[in-house]
């Protein structure tokens, strides 16, 4: 009589089949074409981005990556909807740093950022950058705090939208230097750079790329830049540290994530092939070009950096009273 199995023996072949299903399916990978996932407009930085690396991809894999662009609620449309999508490999998602804002800025989220979503890796990342009109006399973060303190209710800071890093940033160094900064939230970059070189906004506070222009022609006056170093689109700009002001670093991130549940084979071999990716010296000057630098991290990497911006933004947020309506 043939002995029975025991429960022992048969869980383990379960998990030997799963394993070798899981690993057949990331050798096959990819047998169709997949989308990417970007939670915002045409035509911006991430979306500039995510269709460089799609190209790259396309080439790499052998099948075609669809950008598929999902605008709405701070990045939250796309977020969700990728957060949904069932994780196979086939579905990838391109975020900025609404990702590790908005958990703390909205009550309804559509995604869990532990949970829902695993990463791949934080691509490339931007500083902000405080501005002033070059007329003004201000000509450093010192005397900007001095000039908050001397003029209550005067420092008003034209910014991207609420919760975004550059108004998250304005209202850190308010808080940081005990001083009124009043964010005035515009409706994105371009209209928050134009009112501060237009002066009618005496201070602003924006993502390095759609500012350097304008700082390079004379149109605006850089104060510093809240990266741990100097940019090279700007090198003569100190940080906010050098400035005098610690532990103001903020930076727009570019990473790529995948719904959970994606096999770890398909994880490891999208990591590989973006960090090859980002090495590429035509994708290298692109992304340079846009204001960002490479930084092609691990899923390890990127997790770590997701939990601390969370717990950091969140912090900033609560104390600073935002909310969004």
């Amino acid at each position: 009589m043939k002995k029975p199995q025991s429960l022992h023996y048969v869980i383990a072949a379960a998990c030997a089949l799963v394993t070798t299903f899981a690993a057949t399916a990331a050798e096959q990978y990819p047998s169709r074409p997949a989308r990417l996932i970007v939670p915002f407009a045409p035509g911006g930085p991430t979306d500039t981005i995510a269709r460089v690396v799609a190209q790259q991809l396309t080439e790499r894999l052998g099948q075609q990556i669809v950008v598929d662009n999902r605008a709405g609620a701070g990045g939250n449309i796309g977020m969700g909807l990728a957060a949904r999508a069932t994780g196979d490999g086939y579905t990838l998602l391109l975020v900025s740093s609404s990702f590790v804002v908005n958990p703390s800025l909205y009550k309804d989220l559509p995604y869990d950022p532990y949970k829902d979503l695993m990463p791949i890796s934080n691509l490339a990342a931007s500083p902000n950058v405080f501005t002033v009109h070059p007329s003004s006399t201000v000509k450093s973060i010192s005397e900007l705090v001095a000039y908050a303190k001397a003029n209550p209710g005067k420092a008003n800071v034209a910014t991207p939208g609420i919760g975004t890093t550059p108004d998250l940033s304005a209202r850190l160094l308010g808080l940081t230097a005990k001083v009124d900064m009043i964010a005035v939230p515009y409706g994105g970059a371009g209209p928050a750079v134009a009112a501060t070189v237009g002066n009618q906004v005496p201070i602003g506070c924006t993502a390095l790329p759609p500012t350097t222009p304008h700082i390079q022609a004379g149109r605006l006056r850089a104060l510093a830049v809240t990266s741990a170093k100097r940019s090279q689109a700007l090198p003569d700009v100190p940080t906010m540290a050098e400035a005098g002001f610690k532990n103001q670093e903020a930076e727009t991130l570019q990473g790529m994530l995948v719904p959970a549940g994606t096999p770890k084979a398909i994880v490891d071999r999208l990591s590989k092939e973006l960090v090859s990716i980002m090495r590429v010296p035509a994708v290298q000057t692109k992304v340079t070009d846009l204001g960002f630098y490479i930084i092609a991290s691990s899923p390890a990497e990127f997790r770590a950096q997701i939990k601390a911006e969370i717990a950091k933004w969140g912090e900033v947020i609560k104390s600073a009273g935002v909310k969004v309506n």
